[in-house]
């Protein structure tokens, strides 16, 4: 398949379809009669990138971590902290947020206690 028929049929960005050219990561991509054409492990590799991006990965982050994905020598853990970190980040997110609702509910609280009286 060449990148727009990628980009059509399972909805991944250009913009995806060039970085992931631009970081040279997509050995088994061919250029064929002026297109790139993607085959299987492409696809998992673009499937695994739009899964990091949904995450919350930076472009820099989704390049570390494919990078990586691709060595051989002692990635995993590499990959793991990495995967920890973002989890830890989303968790201070998910706190913030909760503290922003009860802040939200103590004010409403106070709204309808106001009226009352």
């Amino acid at each position: 398949m060449n990148k727009k028929e990628v980009s059509q049929k399972y909805r991944i960005p250009i913009e995806i379809l060039d970085e992931y050219e631009s970081w040279g990561l997509c050995n088994v991509v061919k250029y064929v009669m002026g297109e790139w054409q993607y085959d299987d492990q492409d696809l998992d590799r673009l499937s695994t990138i739009m899964a990091l991006h949904d995450v919350g990965f930076s472009n820099k982050e989704v390049e570390k971590y494919m990078r990586l994905l691709l060595e051989t020598n002692d990635s995993k853990e590499k990959i793991i902290s990495l995967l920890n970190n973002q989890r830890a980040n989303k968790l201070k997110q998910i706190h913030l947020q909760e503290k922003q609702l009860e802040r939200i509910d103590y004010l409403k609280f106070k709204m309808k206690n106001s009226k009352e009286e």
